[in-house]
């Protein structure tokens, strides 16, 4: 195939017609062999369905560490001996001084971020004081709390909660390489139910565990049964003490083909370049992720890591003619 059925593939995703299979096939042949003829044609579906505008996000890592969960690329997992950062619940005046800062950054989306696979009750009603606050504060309220019931979504809803965020990591195929102390069911269950709350949901996951191409193809396509709103990209970053440590990290070629190929796979959802951007593909080439078709940014620091300069990013994305949105 030339590149004009990448041009028919692009009219295609802008009408919102599915590829089929011989045309996914076709689609890794480009990733795996040409990936910089995907990106202009990512771009030109991005612009289609999404416009100008780039939504950016933060997050507060509001509790750290001890997590009993063994996800092999997780500096905060109890199984793994890593240097992760601990401590319990912040308190209410942190998450809103935080989320204040962030709001001044450009930042529309505030999520509170918490390790282990559960909060228990007592944090659960914390955290919905938090969610409150950052409403208050001008921000749509979003959460990461691991696998929540339908009882505690409605509980933060109430509170003023907008947004549900739990990634999927990897596809059903590879998922038990890279986590065997939950069942796959028990993300996809907990995505569906917050889907199904009316909640701005943010799934996807993490490229460079060592997963294939299928697998990449085989999770989008969970991710667009699943109905979600949002894509976080992120690539790996190997911390020391986890099993993927000695994992290599995904050159940057391929890592914007990543965000391509979801941009064919998904072409109207926001794609949310995430963790590891800075790492994986350097300050020269971190803001051609909105080349490769992505709609959207996490501004600030990640989990447990530090992230890029706000004002960097806002003068990256609008020296490309795109436009910082609070959303």
């Amino acid at each position: 195939m030339s590149t004009t059925n990448l041009r028919a593939l692009a009219a295609k995703a802008k009408d919102g017609v599915s590829v089929n299979d011989g045309e996914i096939a076709f689609l890794l042949d480009v990733a795996r062999t040409r990936p910089a003829d995907l990106l202009p044609h990512a771009r030109e579906i991005r612009l289609h369905h999404l416009g100008t505008k780039v939504g950016l996000c933060a997050i507060i890592n509001a509790k750290s560490g001890r997590c009993g969960e063994d996800c092999a690329f997780c500096r905060q997992s109890a199984h793994y001996g890593t240097d992760s950062p601990e401590y319990p619940l912040v308190d209410r005046e942190t998450v809103l001084k935080a989320a204040q800062t962030m709001r001044r950054g450009g930042a529309g989306r505030f999520a509170v971020v918490t390790s282990g696979k559960a909060p228990n009750a007592q944090e659960l009603e914390r955290i919905a004081d938090m969610l409150a606050d950052i409403k208050a504060a001008g921000l749509a309220a979003d959460a990461s709390l691991g696998l929540l019931d339908a009882e505690a979504l409605a509980r933060l809803q109430r509170a003023g909660m907008s947004g549900y965020h739990h990634n999927l990591e990897t596809s059903r195929s590879f998922f038990p390489s890279i986590c065997t102390t939950h069942a796959y069911d028990e993300d996809t269950d907990c995505v569906r139910r917050a889907v199904s709350a009316g909640l701005h949901v943010c799934s996807g996951g993490i490229f460079g565990l060592g997963e294939s191409w299928e697998d990449r193809v085989e999770m989008a396509l969970e991710l667009k049964s699943l109905g979600v709103h949002s894509i976080p990209v992120n690539f790996l970053m190997p911390f020391e003490g986890t099993p993927l440590e000695r994992q290599a990290r995904l050159l940057p070629d391929e890592a914007l083909a990543v965000i391509a190929v979801y941009r064919f796979l998904l072409p109207d959802k926001h794609i949310r370049i995430c963790g590891g951007r800075e790492s994986t593909l350097g300050h020269d080439r971190k803001k051609e992720v909105h080349m490769a078709g992505a709609s959207g940014l996490m501004i600030g620091d990640y989990l447990t890591s530090k992230g890029s300069d706000m004002g960097d990013d806002r003068r990256e994305i609008e020296d490309l003619g795109l436009e910082p949105d609070k959303g």
